[in-house]
């Protein structure tokens, strides 16, 4: 398994404070299925070393877990029950914190057998869906094939233009090769982003980034994933990202991941 090393900025072990509660019966949050954005929600807890509750079935009280690490082209990835002790066999049901104002719930159903050498690792395949409450409340939009939406900032003096993928109301999706991304980290501040939605539309922003995931692709190889949340933006530039999002200007782009 070629796994995302994690930074050491992470957090500590769980702490029994930090259990959460299953997502309520009142609820309405939303299935997520793609992969992709369920590899992206993991990434993001690997990278944070967010606390993942874990309720055996059957269990009334929960073990607490953490993501170790995903990997980058398979569905794959690993749990760190160090501090806790391992599930036993069978349908587990686990839910983490995304950015603290969202909640993501799976289900596993395994043997929860620790990896070689490594007596508090367990490996998992991504679940086939997730719960998510609150995730992406503003609607994402995907760029088109064909037409340049692109990223222009410095960094490390070095003048970077990169690809949009995506983009919402709260942020956008660029993309680059792993030489691209030297000097970024997450939590980086990138400020004075000149963002070109394409020939009609050309925005200024502070951005920080928020998730960094590597990743293979037929065409281009290896490729890193650079999710970024807006951190400053002018409330006529909002207005304006709002009203290109929500009108269908851009069509989805019809791309198998």
């Amino acid at each position: 398994m070629n796994a995302i090393v994690t930074p050491q900025i992470r957090k500590g072990p769980p702490k029994p404070s930090d259990a959460l509660s299953r997502i309520g019966g009142k609820a309405e949050p939303h299935e997520m299925h793609d992969p992709f954005d369920i590899g992206e929600a993991l990434t993001t807890l690997s990278l944070s070393g967010e606390a993942v509750t874990v309720f055996p079935a059957g269990w009334v009280e929960p073990l607490l877990a953490r993501i170790a690490s995903v990997d980058p082209e398979l569905p794959h990835f690993v749990f760190d029950f160090t501090g806790s002790e391992l599930p036993p066999s069978g349908k587990a049901i686990l839910v983490a914190s995304l950015g603290g104002n969202a909640k993501l719930q799976f289900e596993l159903d395994q043997q929860w057998k620790t990896l070689p050498g490594q007596p508090m690792h367990v490996a998992a395949e991504f679940p086939p869906s997730c719960m998510v409450l609150n995730r992406r409340a503003a609607r994402r939009v995907e760029t088109p094939v064909g037409v340049n939406y692109t990223a222009v900032f410095r960094c490390n003096g070095k003048l970077v233009d990169l690809p949009l993928y995506d983009f919402s109301e709260t942020g956008v999706g660029l993309r680059a090769t792993p030489e691209q991304v030297f000097g970024l980290h997450v939590g980086k501040k990138l400020e004075g982003v000149r963002l070109e939605l394409g020939p009609n539309l050309t925005l200024t922003a502070d951005l920080e980034v928020r998730l960094l995931r590597p990743f293979r692709t037929f065409l281009l190889g290896e490729q890193v994933q650079i999710g970024c949340s807006f951190s400053t933006i002018s409330m006529q530039m909002k207005e304006t990202l709002e009203r290109f999002v929500t009108s269908g200007a851009v069509e989805r782009r019809a791309v198998a991941r």
